[in-house]
């Protein structure tokens, strides 16, 4: 059995195709029994949050599985499988655990390094288990990634990095508009970079703060926060003839925010700084070229990231996540070997047990001191035969081909398979 991830994100997806696939509690459970009823499926369950919607599952083949998984979330969008599997991404054995691994630390979400995540993400291994969808495999993925996300969170300060990054813009910013003090600022987005840049922006003290977001739910509940107003998209354009400071985290397909509305808006020139945090952008590139406009970019701000204190704590994650899916593959891939070595060693204590009741049938007068210094040569012998095959296949198994060394072994020495499904099997499951 392998994992299969299959998704739609912020990293993939426009925010209207997100907002299609949004669901709540009840449409959560749903789709992760749809899922688990999936042919090729035995274990499965969903990560789901605002900006990213994930099927995880454990499958029996790749081709069957991931075209009855991609069906879930395509119908679920009610748009034409043509529409939607461009946004969305696959995940299979060995990169599933990687991407899981990233989600679970922070690098893969909207707001680098935030810890909300990872709380979504035990959600998503408690909801499994409690439908008795997440069996022995996600649980243990799960598990692990639940402890990896820990891990880069208590040696790195990777919470940092989402912050740095919106300090870094608002630092740029006071080149062209001062400080935040009395300033209006606009918000356009209500995600969780969108939160965090309300919320240092009211902190830093500016006077008035206006969220506009598709979802005029979330625009309040952002702007209510932070003692803000919010805003329709529709309303961008007039936002801007009032605003000095602009942050964009939408990060929707097309422009939000064109040179010609700018222009429009503030035909007097007056200074504003607009800050694009999305990707991909909310603003047009050229808006830089207007007379009062002071753009300051997502490539930009990660340029400086990488070279600052934050951006070395990402890499830092990034490197303890390479490690963790290594060591969790490595142990993965001598673990399928087990219940074929254990096989082989069960059949080698039959064969040897077998030859001795024929011993003692043919030599009766063999006595016990005699009887267990022969059994114990021969158990030996046997083992000395199949210690070197043994450690070669668990160390052939981080290698390429690994599974193949499992079934050579089986099929060598004309192995039940029901014996090596035997020891497979955990206790209880059938």
């Amino acid at each position: 059995m392998s994992v299969l991830v299959v998704g739609i994100s912020h990293n993939s997806a426009p925010v209207h195709l997100l907002e299609k696939v949004a669901l709540d509690r009840d449409g959560v459970q749903k789709l992760v029994h749809d899922a688990a009823a999936c042919e090729h499926v035995s274990e499965a369950t969903v990560i789901a949050t605002c900006n990213r919607l994930e099927i995880y599952a454990d499958v029996d083949r790749f081709h069957g599985s991931v075209e009855e998984v991609s069906r879930l979330l395509v119908d679920r969008a009610g748009r034409s499988t043509e529409e939607m599997l461009p946004h969305l991404y696959v995940h299979y054995d060995d990169g599933a655990v990687s991407h899981l691994f990233q989600v679970a630390a922070g690098l893969d979400s909207m707001a680098v390094g935030e810890g909300q995540i990872l709380g979504q993400t035990r959600e998503a291994l408690r909801l499994g288990q409690e439908l008795g969808t997440v069996g022995p495999a996600l649980n243990v993925l799960f598990q692990q990634a639940l402890r990896v996300g820990k891990r880069s969170r208590a040696e790195t300060d990777i919470d940092s990095a989402a912050p740095s990054l919106v300090s870094a813009a608002l630092d740029r910013s006071g080149a062209a508009v001062g400080d935040l003090v009395g300033k209006r600022v606009l918000v356009v987005g209500a995600g969780a970079m969108a939160g965090l840049a309300t919320a240092t922006v009211a902190r830093l003290g500016a006077a008035e703060i206006t969220v506009a977001n598709r979802s005029a739910e979330r625009a309040d509940r952002l702007a209510a926060e932070y003692g803000g107003r919010a805003a329709p998209l529709s309303d961008i354009a007039a936002e801007l003839a009032v605003a000095d400071v602009v942050i964009t985290c939408a990060g929707a397909t097309g422009l939000l925010v064109t040179a010609e509305m700018v222009e429009l808006a503030r035909p007097d020139h007056r200074p504003m700084a607009v800050i694009d945090l999305a990707l991909p952008h909310d603003v047009e590139p050229s808006v830089a070229r207007l007379p009062g406009i002071s753009l300051i970019n997502l490539a930009e701000l990660a340029a400086e990231l990488h070279e600052s204190d934050a951006g070395r704590e990402v890499l830092e994650v990034r490197r303890i996540v390479t490690q963790e899916v290594t060591a969790f593959v490595s142990a993965r891939r001598q673990a399928s070997v087990t219940p074929t070595v254990v096989a082989l060693r069960s059949m080698a204590t039959a064969v040897v047990e077998s030859e001795m009741e024929r011993l003692v049938g043919r030599l009766p007068d063999l006595d016990d001191a005699a009887r267990a210094e022969v059994l114990h040569t021969v158990r030996r012998v046997a083992d000395k035969l199949l210690h070197q095959p043994t450690v070669r296949v668990k160390e052939l198994a981080n290698e390429a081909g690994a599974v193949s060394y499992a079934a050579a072994l089986a099929e060598l020495f004309a192995l039940d398979p029901d014996a090596v499904d035997a020891v497979t099997r955990p206790e209880g499951l059938t």
